[in-house]
């Protein structure tokens, strides 16, 4: 009997802190130029979530496109990002994108873009993939793509 009362607030404990479901990816938001010199380009936004979960978990960025004017400059990948349990959270994505991949004159002709982007103050920036969530043996891919047009300050 004294097995049993030992046993039964563990199982109470695990029986309430379940997994019930996947956290709600809300959006991609805030994309913003942070810097840009002669030598890199940086990039931010933030991928906004609610975990109506008991228990937290972890994210991680997995191969991330950032795509200027439609040809792909670098990926965004992190370490895995710490989920709170039952809030609204977000993940912030960075990214440094080296200048002369994107000036660099190739069969694509992103330097007549990005000139043209430059000229006119706009950048059309584009994240792409996948977030990867995982929690206790539980896992859920959540496909990004977002577009924006960023105004360029230098």
């Amino acid at each position: 009997m004294k097995k049993f009362i030992y046993f039964l607030p563990f199982l109470l404990l695990i029986i309430s802190c379940s997994v019930k479901q996947k956290p709600i990816f809300l959006k991609v938001d805030d994309i913003k130029l942070l810097s840009a010199s002669t030598d890199t380009i940086r990039v931010g936004a933030n991928a906004y979530f609610e975990n109506p979960n008991d228990i937290g978990g972890k994210i991680a960025t997995d191969e991330i496109k950032v795509l200027i004017d439609e040809v792909e400059v670098a990926q965004v990948s992190s370490e895995e990002f710490k989920v709170p349990a039952r809030k609204e959270f977000h993940i912030p994505l960075k990214v440094v994108i080296p200048s002369k991949r994107v000036f660099e004159n190739n069969k694509n002709g992103i330097f007549g873009g990005v000139l043209n982007s430059l000229i006119n103050q706009r950048l059309k920036i584009h994240f792409k993939g996948d977030l990867k969530y995982k929690v206790l043996g539980f896992s859920h891919v959540y496909p990004i793509d977002k577009v924006e047009n960023v105004k360029i300050k230098f």
